[in-house]
């Protein structure tokens, strides 16, 4: 073998491990972000917040202060998580189209603040139940009151602006049923997943009443997939090869 190509088989072999640690950091970070969002999100909420008795949630919290805190720093894990799979996606889904897949990581990261803003609401209850002076002027149903209040608002905020996240992973799945690298059923699952979120959204704007909270749950199976494929497959390094012109 010469030097040139030697030289050329090492520099290839560095971009293939190159490429297949962003996959398998982006497996870990998913694993990482669900397990967050699920218990943060879903569990931790669902075990505390008593809907339409504020006096049997604030008891709630008062009893499992710490699980509440916990729930929060899980979601603040699972932000963490989902800023850098922004980036890691954007670098990995760029060979099929780089502007999509820009277009996708502004979109995750609009996502992910938009939420942020909504876990605000989440934690605020911690402020009006430490009985300080300046709360006085508030009966004490009054402060639960506003205690449920503000956890409704964490709940309508998580929920009115999933449009973004829900698009953000629209196109993703496309790039990745376009790559050839990634399955296309993943690039399907995912499609379909961020589609359930785009409707989801318009439905508690325009048809509340209908109760559209169980379609973001087809996010579940598409990124349980994605995630083992990524920490145990990867990507098909001879078609990313070819889709980078490497």
């Amino acid at each position: 073998m010469s030097v040139g190509a030697f030289e050329s088989s090492q520099l290839s072999r560095r971009r293939a491990l190159s490429v297949q640690t962003y996959v398998k950091i982006a497996g870990l970070l998913l694993l990482l972000s669900f397990i967050g969002g699920g218990f943060g999100e879903a569990y931790v909420p669902s075990k505390l917040i008593v809907a339409g008795d504020a006096a049997a949630t604030v008891e709630n919290l008062k009893v499992s202060d710490y699980m509440f805190r916990l729930g929060f720093a899980a979601y603040l894990v699972e932000a963490c998580c989902d800023v850098s799979l922004a980036l890691i996606f954007y670098v990995l889904l760029k060979p099929v189209h780089r502007y999509v897949s820009l277009l996708a990581a502004f979109l995750g990261l609009i996502g992910t603040a938009t939420f942020a803003a909504a876990e605000l609401f989440y934690f605020a209850p911690t402020l009006l139940l430490r009985e300080s002076g300046y709360l006085k002027s508030f009966t004490p149903d009054q402060l639960d009151a506003l205690a449920l209040l503000s956890l409704n608002l964490f709940g309508l905020g998580a929920v009115i602006f999933t449009v973004f996240y829900g698009l953000g992973w629209v196109l993703r799945g496309c790039l990745m049923f376009r790559s050839g690298y990634f399955p296309k059923f993943l690039g399907v699952l995912m499609t379909l997943a961020g589609l359930a979120f785009i409707v989801s959204n318009f439905m508690v704007v325009l048809a509340a009443r209908y109760h559209a909270n169980w379609l973001p749950a087809f996010m579940v199976p598409g990124a349980l997939l994605l995630t083992i494929w990524l920490l145990i497959e990867g990507v098909d390094l001879r078609k990313w090869e070819e889709k980078t012109g490497r």
